[in-house]
């Protein structure tokens, strides 16, 4: 007889390697096949809600590694919340207007010039959903569940359409308006752009100190003071109309080689140093309030700048003399409206100088730097030059520097409902928590929205004009518009005349003739993705708003959280969200930023194709997400490791599960061993904290609890002891149906704790399950902890046991170090403990021999009478040797009773017994 052929070893056609690349591919197959979106939903319906509500990435060019991880971190959490009493529909979304897709369409040869508005804009509709299409294929590979048969677009009919009124709501309660101001202007985009689309990095500017001649000192300067300013924008010099000092700041005028300058006390040490001065002895001392409406001479043309008091001005660098630019800058437009200046912008569309700077008008601004500086030597007003490299905004799109430009926008005002804004961001939940500090005061300090654009993609603001130039949005042309939209879609702006547009028999008093015009300028794309909580939250019967959560990357605090936020609070009065939840950027292995030029780009789709889209997600519960993470080959590789030990855990599980059938051979929870209950007990806690870091978003936390388990619990404790017992003894065996009744829980709740995680394995070991009627693991419930009455007792005690094993462990390896035995099945162990340790012992039931996987154990005695050889730890003096006997052909163990049956002269009398009754 061939005794191994007696051996119940473990049976299951699911297989060791995963093969993900190969078999993702063919689960999602079966996915689609069977509508799992929808089967979720249906098998959920009549739930409570829960909406996680997408913010919409751009749709242009394949996806990267911050896709991923934010898309996957979604799919944890509509997943885990489909199996724990919700109803979790998940709408994916896209951005699809703005510069980026005219720009590829140019990049490809398109000539926009050459077509009207509304060819080109049909041009940028079909590039934009191709991309959608090649995305979105993208995102399902990542196994993300979600309805992406029937996603939101920000350029479909009905999104529009309720975007006009979330714009006609604003502009009814006065939240709209146009008006002339400064703003962050794209010379390269030729577009305004919002505080969103600016991005900081560094650039090499000149520094100069410039000296304002004093016209009329009123009594307080004489005039052969030159009032000192510095700036770093020698192009916005001929757009000067005054200088900002600040009322309570002390000003001196010093003397320096004959000649006398103004600037504020705290910095003439560091205006010194800068400018060189040698002496600079002080002559007289004068308050900051005194300086107001003293009058200066531009210094190169016959124009005056008056002296202007700003709270804006500080001392943390310059003179204490603020050169200002009502037309290029915020600061400058506010103080120059409060004393009626002009605002001169000497700048056109395209960053050239026009003729209202005489002598450079033609030149770019950046270039008209030099021929200025120069301009301003000749004139005698000229201090110093000197370049310096500093932090300053750019156009996110192009990575080209911005400036700010006064031109005629609309306006989204948030000073009349800044306070509901505040009061909606305390309202909300954010995790990190840091996120409700960083947006409270982006929404505190941020000054009016500009929300026009100069461009032809996107979405029309449905303002017309009269023939005297009124503006004109009426609840009934926001209706006519919002239906038009809807219907036809918003090229139709394009293609009709305002007239056309317009309600039929439509009056306005300031058009006499009945002639009217139309905006040209399109929205902020982020007024588009920012609407959405109307268009997509209460335009879909799915959904509900407020949004249970929003997920984004950090940079959202400034984008997508922030003009959400603003649109949300205007129309509704509260947060479009209930909470936030942010996560970080993704970094190389060494935290740099990934970038084509350093090659150190990690793409998605290389990763599933290589290892597969469990190992991404993997990766992602891995990871504190909440911060920046990293990614690279040799991470991946770990996160590798970490997946074929919980796939290896299921393998085991599932072998030998392969006679179970849990509704004939299950054993109720009294008749388990002490050993089972408490792996049930421990398979419990693992239920309770994992459900639990489930529902803080903690899932770094469940991926360690899990592999611990695994590893720990099961693999080097419960499986491994359970061998000598699954393999050796009768299939029907009391201690076997026990054990496997603690695989079966354990298999059934480990693969429903990782289907949010790891889906498509989720959904292979489900279907070697031949126990279970569903047909997706995606279709049943979280398991439910259980807390047993003697659940701490157990824990308590066989934690002590724990602690004794591993001393046991730690002897057993020093011994087959110094060759006293090989396998630890080859060793007789005999312990000297504590009395606390004697009485833990005597009152376990199970195998000791069994349990601490040897052949010969026994409690030789009180620690105290340990001999010298044996090895001493904190619990327990351990003395190994070879255990007594011969080695059972079956089982392994050695004993002295090989033979005893003359039938079965190599086995021990419990195989004999075994094969003589089965066999």
């Amino acid at each position: 007889m061939e005794y191994k052929e007696t051996l119940l070893m473990p049976k299951t056609a699911f297989p060791m390697r995963g093969n993900l690349p190969n078999r993702e591919p063919d689960i999602q197959s079966k996915w689609n096949e069977m509508n799992i979106y929808e089967k979720v939903q249906e098998r959920t319906s009549g739930r409570p809600l829960f909406v996680l509500h997408d913010g919409p990435p751009y749709a242009n060019g394949d996806i990267h590694i911050g896709h991923a991880l934010n898309k996957i971190l979604k799919d944890f959490i509509v997943r885990f919340k489909s199996m724990t009493g919700f109803q979790a529909p998940y709408v994916p979304g896209w951005d699809t207007h703005g510069l980026p897709i005219e720009q590829a369409l140019t990049n490809k040869g398109v000539k926009r010039k050459e077509m009207t508005i509304a060819e080109f804009r049909k041009l940028c509709e079909e590039y934009a959903l191709g991309q959608i299409d090649s995305q979105r294929e993208q995102f399902r590979r990542l196994g993300v569940r979600a309805d992406w048969e029937n996603p939101y677009i920000t350029l479909n009919p009905a999104y529009e359409a309720q975007q006009i009124k979330v714009f006609g709501e604003m502009a009814k309660k006065g939240y709209i308006y146009k008006g002339k101001k400064p703003v962050y202007w794209s010379p390269t985009s030729e577009s305004a752009l919002a505080e969103a689309e600016i991005e900081y990095q560094d650039k090499q500017s000149p520094s100069i100190y410039v000296g304002f001649k004093v016209k009329d000192g009123k009594d307080v300067l004489a005039e052969d003071v030159q009032i000192v300013i510095w700036t770093t924008t020698p192009w916005t010099i001929p757009a000067n109309l005054g200088i900002s000092v600040h009322p309570d700041l002390t000003y001196v005028v010093v003397e320096e080689k004959g000649n006398k300058y103004l600037v504020a006390k705290d910095l003439l040490d560091a205006v010194k140093t800068e400018v060189e001065w040698e002496e600079a002895t002080v002559i007289q001392e004068v308050q900051g309030s005194e300086l107001e409406y003293i009058k200066a001479l531009h210094p190169l043309y016959d124009r005056e700048s008056l002296v202007m008091l700003g709270e804006h001005v500080t001392t943390d660098a310059g003179t204490g003399c603020v050169h200002t630019a009502p037309g290029h800058g915020e600061d400058d437009f506010i103080v120059g409206q409060k004393y009626n200046l002009d605002v001169l912008c000497p700048v056109d569309d395209k960053g050239v100088m026009t003729d209202e700077a005489p002598g450079f008008e033609g030149l770019f601004y950046d270039k008209a730097n030099k021929p200025i500086t120069e301009a301003l030597q000749e004139a005698g007003a000229l201090l110093k030059l000197k370049f310096i490299t500093h932090s300053y905004p750019h156009d996110w799109r192009t990575k080209k520097p911005v400036i700010f430009r006064a031109t005629a926008q609309w306006f989204a005002s948030i000073k009349d409902f800044r306070q509901d804004l505040l009061d909606a961001v305390k309202e909300t939940k954010w995790v990190p928590a840091w996120g409700e500090t960083r947006l409270y005061n982006m929404v505190r300090d941020r000054g009016d929205w500009c929300i026009s654009r100069q461009r032809a993609w996107g979405v029309p603001i449905p303002v017309f004009y009269a023939e005297n130039g009124d503006s004109i949005i009426t609840d009934a042309t926001i209706e006519h518009i919002s239906n038009l939209f809807r219907e036809h879609g918003s090229n139709i702006w394009f293609e009709r005349s305002a007239n056309e547009l317009l309600p039929e028999g439509f009056e306005h008093p300031g058009s006499p003739n009945g002639n009217f015009t139309k905006e040209t300028d399109i929205m902020d794309v982020w007024f588009d993705s920012g609407s959405s909580h109307q268009s997509v939250l209460e335009e879909r019967d799915d959904l509900q708003r407020p949004a249970d959560l929003y997920l984004e990357g950090s940079d959202q605090y400034r984008g997508w959280f922030n003009s959400s936020l603003s649109t949300g609070v205007a129309v509704t009065g509260k947060a479009p969200y209930k909470g936030v939840l942010s996560h970080g950027f993704v970094l190389d292995g060494e935290g740099r930023k990934m970038s084509k030029s350093l090659g150190n780009v990690m793409v998605p789709a290389k990763v599933m194709n290589t290892l597969g889209a469990d190992i991404l997600r993997l990766w992602v519960a891995s990871v504190d997400f909440q911060a920046d993470v990293r990614v690279s080959d040799a991470i991946l590789k770990q996160v590798t490791e970490g997946y074929r030990k919980i796939r290896n855990t299921f393998r085991f599980l599932l072998g030998n599960l392969a006679d179970f059938n849990p509704a004939e051979n299950a054993v109720s929870y009294e008749s388990l061993r002490e050993v089972d209950q408490y792996m049930l007990v421990k398979l419990n806690n693992l239920i309770k904290t994992v459900t639990e870091s489930y529902d803080k978003y903690e899932f770094s936390t469940i991926y360690s609890d899990i592999n611990n388990f695994c590893t720990i619990d099961l693999s080097s404790f419960y499986l491994d002891f359970s061998k000598d017992v699954l393999y050796i003894e009768a299939a029907d065996n009391q201690e076997r149906r026990s054990i496997q009744t603690v695989l079966y829980e354990s298999l059934i709740s480990l693969v429903k704790l990782m289907a949010p995680i790891l889906p498509h394995t989720a959904d292979e070991v489900w279907e070697h399950i031949t126990s279970v009627t569903e047909e997706s693991v995606q279709l049943t419930d979280f398991p439910e902890y259980v807390e047993y009455e003697n659940s701490a007792a157990l824990t308590e005690k066989w934690s002590k046991f724990m602690v004794l094993r591993d001393d046991v462990l730690k002897a057993l390896e020093e011994a087959r170090n110094q060759k006293v035995i090989g396998k630890s099945l080859a060793a007789k162990v005999s312990l000297y403990v504590h009395e606390d340790g004697k009485t833990l012992l005597d009152s376990i039931q199970e195998s000791l021999k069994q349990l601490f996987i040897v052949s010969g154990f026994e409690v030789a005695g009180s620690y105290d009478e340990a001999p010298e050889n044996a090895v001493k730890l904190e619990n327990a003096a351990i003395l190994v040797a070879k255990a007594d006997g011969e080695t059972c052909e079956r089982c392994w163990t050695v004993t002295t009773d090989v033979g005893a049956n003359e039938e079965h002269p190599t086995l021990c009398a419990r195989c004999a017994s075994v094969v003589a009754e089965n066999y």
